[in-house]
Order: structure tokens, then C-alpha cells, then sequence
């Protein structure tokens, strides 16, 4: 009788069947869904007039001895010699015409850190905007 029934076999095969009721059913949800969702808008960037060259920085140099010079490289003029207060005001000038002026301070081999530091100091107590550091490459 043991032998009469019929004996079990492993399957090797997969039932795809299931799988392929659950793609027909997320099929039928997107068909009926993609219509009711709104587009969103996608803001592109506009054509305006053409960009400007970048505008050369205002060069404080601090010699060794202290002094201040001016060398304005957008209007090409040579270094000037200038005060603390005339440095301001001249710097405050350029920036008014132009708000994008950056100003640089380059310092003598030989100078004393301290000096450049006290530059630094008059032009941001004095609201100057963008202030940097020259470095020169060897």
C-alpha cells in the first residue's frame, strides 16, 4: 500500500504566478494614479546681461618701515603713498562706485605681522568689505 502512493516530489520550479498578479495590480494602481498627480514647476534660469569681468582688487601694501601705499590695479596707476584715514577714505570711495571691490593687504618680507594685523583692523572697524590677504607663490 506504502508503495501504491504516490511519493512527493521537490518542485525546482518557481511560481511566478503571484508575482505576476502583483505587478498587474501596481500596474493598475499607477495607470489610475499618474493622471491626478499635478506636475510641479521647474524654474529655469534667465537669460541677463552678460557678466561683467571680475572687477581687479585694491593692493594695501605695508613696507618695512610702516608706511602705507595704494596701488590701484583697475585704474592702472602706480603705488601711492597714503595715511590710515586717507586709506579709508579712498578705499570707502572705490567701494561706494563699485560694492564688488575686493581689497588685498600684502606685506613687506621685513614687516612686523603686528602692522599688517593693524591694517586689517582700521578697515574692518571701518566696514570696509572683502578684506584679504596677499600671498605671493615663489
Amino acid at each position: 500500500m506504502s508503495e501504491r502512493r504516490a511519493r512527493r516530489r521537490l518542485m525546482n520550479e518557481i511560481n511566478v504566478v503571484p508575482y505576476i498578479d502583483v505587478m498587474l495590480v501596481l500596474l493598475v494602481i499607477f495607470m489610475i494614479t499618474a493622471p491626478l498627480i499635478t506636475p510641479g514647476e521647474i524654474e529655469l534660469p534667465q537669460v541677463s546681461k552678460s557678466l561683467s569681468p571680475p572687477v581687479a582688487p585694491l593692493e594695501v601694501i605695508v613696507k618695512a618701515n610702516g608706511t602705507l601705499r595704494l596701488n590701484d590695479r583697475s585704474a592702472r596707476e602706480g603705488e601711492k603713498q597714503v595715511s590710515h584715514t586717507e586709506l579709508v577714505e579712498v578705499i570707502k570711495q572705490k567701494q561706494a562706485a563699485n560694492a564688488e571691490q575686493p581689497v588685498v593687504i600684502a606685506g613687506d618680507k621685513n614687516v612686523r605681522y603686528e602692522e599688517v594685523m593693524n591694517v586689517m583692523d582700521i578697515l574692518q572697524q571701518q566696514q570696509v568689505k572683502k578684506v584679504g590677504l596677499l600671498a605671493r607663490s615663489k
